[in-house]
């Protein structure tokens, strides 16, 4: 910006108006630098909070992370020690289904040995039951006792024994097994088609050889077994 010269120099008004406009303009920059400080100055107490909310984020994350490991490692050994106890569990059930048998073979060692003097002494027993009838023909109800054989082997006993319990008798007992006949007694609480149940549940092809109301004896067809039912 130039100015005129006067008569003695340069115009007054015209300097006075130059410094007035300079000192507003000064002014007006300081003004806007402070404007810009306080900006600069919220902006980086923003930025002191939000690096420590991250901080404090990691902080958590990490502490996160290690639960997370902890609870990781916890879930592994009670996996594995759910799996050694299932192991030990089967170990024993496998025991005990073994010595059960055992129990089974040898209370039927014991009935073979037994069964002529059990036999004398039911005899002897003084009948305190209702007299057992079949009440229609083919219905069987009171007591009962069954005679049943040739059987090959203890297996055929006790599959022939476990059909006789599921026809829903009671007191279910082998008075006798000896030269491949077994002679069961049973109580029926109800009239029951017995030969026609035993047929449905048994393995064993039969026939029969006495019918009465409260005695029945079966003869085993020799060539039913395992070997012809797997055929």
């Amino acid at each position: 910006m130039g100015f005129r010269r006067g008569f003695l120099g340069y115009r007054r008004a015209e300097v006075e108006d130059a410094i007035s406009a300079r000192d507003a303009r000064i002014l007006g920059l300081e003004l806007t630098a402070d404007a810009q400080r306080a900006s600069l100055s919220e902006l980086e107490g923003e930025t002191t909070s939000l690096s420590g909310m991250v901080v404090e984020r990691e902080k958590e994350i990490r502490c996160l992370n290690e639960r997370l490991r902890e609870a990781n490692d916890c879930h592994d050994r009670s996996i594995a020690s759910l799996d050694a106890i299932t192991s030990r569990l089967e170990e024993v059930e496998a025991q005990a289904r073994g010595q059960a048998t055992r129990i089974r073979m040898k209370a039927l060692r014991e009935a073979v040995e037994v069964s002529k003097k059990v036999k004398e002494l039911t005899e002897m027993e003084p009948a305190l039951r209702a007299e057992p009838a079949a009440t229609d023909e083919g219905l069987y109800e009171g007591q009962v006792k069954l005679e049943i054989g040739p059987l090959g082997d203890f297996s055929q006993l006790v599959g022939f024994e476990d059909a006789v319990g599921q026809l829903g008798a009671s007191e279910i007992k082998v008075d006798r097994f000896s030269e491949g006949r077994a002679t069961f007694s049973m109580q029926l609480n109800e009239p029951t088609d017995l030969l026609s149940e035993l047929e449905e549940l048994s393995d064993l092809d039969f026939k029969v050889r006495h019918n009465a109301p409260d005695n029945l004896i079966l003869d085993v067809d020799e060539e039913s077994g395992p070997e012809q039912q797997a055929a």
